[in-house]
């Protein structure tokens, strides 16, 4: 009769306790000053329910926003729509990009675009010879340009050192999107890269990398060689503010489970590393 009733007490109890949690249960709070986003490229293969869908499982809520989801030419009651079904989700378009931008005209067009969508971010990749005109739109706009890092696939920007040296002399409102795995990559550490150039750091893209050289391709966050908790901690000491966005590359047609392990992982490592 004890045994009966001490089995039935516990049921009781799971069942009120199981009651008070909330429903969804969300991802528990971090307390750093920094946020997890996801960047739109990894949904290049998704509409943008299925991206919210996504995201929502995942507790995510910020979005660099990429021009499939919300196109270039998207008019003004499309952009008020298009924030009302992220705010559905409780999801916040933080930033545009990554844009690329081989003329005048291609500036021009991202700048307004920004404005329109009410961001006050643009992680562009802008030909070298355009910078001064990046300059001169930056003062005009008043918003903040990250050059997107590429690592050794392409010439344009492959590094954290390479967006530095262009960038340095320019009005400060112009910096880089720092992404770890590309940097790693081009043979740097983004831990170091962090430390130097955070002043300019306006965004981040997180993403884990089999090798330091272009064979190394992209992983699951934790699979690869990047030392995230060192990476991490280095965001706290340098007191980033911004957004560190998934740009999941594996698996694009069937991302999903990739998305939520590299979520989790940096999570996990954002906790495990607390106060330390």
């Amino acid at each position: 009769m004890r045994k009966t009733f001490l089995i039935t007490g516990l049921m009781v109890s799971l069942v009120i306790s199981a009651q008070e949690r909330p429903d969804p249960q969300p991802a528990p709070e971090t307390f750093e000053k920094f946020n997890i986003g996801m960047a739109g490229y990894t949904f290049a293969n998704f509409d943008l329910d299925k991206t919210l869908e996504i995201m929502e499982k995942c507790d995510v809520k910020y979005l660099c926003i990429k021009d499939f989801h919300l196109p270039f030419k998207s008019t003004g009651p499309e952009i008020a729509a298009f924030h009302n079904k992220l705010a559905s989700k409780g999801i916040t378009g933080y930033a545009v990009g990554p844009i690329y931008m081989r003329s005048e005209k291609e500036i021009d067009d991202a700048f307004e675009y920004a404005k329109r969508v009410g961001v006050k971010l643009i992680v562009g990749v802008p030909n070298y010879e355009l910078l001064p005109y990046v300059d001169k739109k930056v003062k005009e706009y008043d918003m903040r340009y990250a050059i997107h890092l590429h690592g050794p696939d392409m010439p344009l920007y492959p590094d954290a050192d390479d967006v530095w040296e262009n960038v340095k002399n320019l009005d400060q409102r112009i910096g880089m999107c720092l992404d770890v795995g590309h940097d790693t990559r081009n043979g740097k550490d983004p831990v170091k890269d962090l430390k130097k150039y955070h002043s300019r750091v306006f965004d981040i893209h997180i993403k884990d990398v089999t090798g330091a050289s272009k064979a190394g391709y992209s992983v699951e966050v934790g699979r690869g060689i990047i030392d995230f908790p060192a990476f991490v901690k280095m965001l706290r000491k340098m007191g980033y503010t911004g957004v560190c966005s998934l740009e999941h590359e594996r698996n694009m047609k069937d991302p999903f489970l990739g998305i939520a392990e590299s979520i989790g992982y940096f999570r996990g490592i954002i906790a495990s590393t607390a106060g330390k």
